[in-house]
């Protein structure tokens, strides 16, 4: 997914910041930076750059995940869920994908 589509469904927070590696301004960014941490914030560029220097996007350097099979079923919505990515010790408040995502975006 390239940046472009994963900023078109994210709210951006306006203001007035400074990054701390390079001092360029901040105007716009996908979270609501704490104000104690303000100073630790990073422009696009450094971010990215720093990513890089890590080895990429972390997901990539956990290699595959770990799943989890069995037989569990979608408090909200009722469906069969087989696989997850942990393995749940309480199952009351289970969610399917479908139900996570719509969830997450509310």
């Amino acid at each position: 997914m390239t940046d472009d589509m994963q900023n078109s469904d994210r709210q951006m927070y306006q203001g007035d910041w400074k990054c701390s590696e390079c001092g360029a301004s901040i105007t716009e960014l996908p979270f609501q930076p704490d104000p104690d941490r303000e100073d630790t914030l990073l422009c696009k560029d450094c971010h990215r750059k720093k990513r890089q220097a890590r080895g990429g996007d972390r997901q990539d350097n956990r290699g595959e995940r770990r799943m989890f099979s069995g037989n569990w079923t979608c408090a909200k919505c009722g469906a069969s869920i087989t696989e997850l990515p942990f393995n749940p010790t309480n199952t009351d408040n289970l969610l399917c994908r479908d139900c996570h995502r719509a969830s997450r975006e509310a």
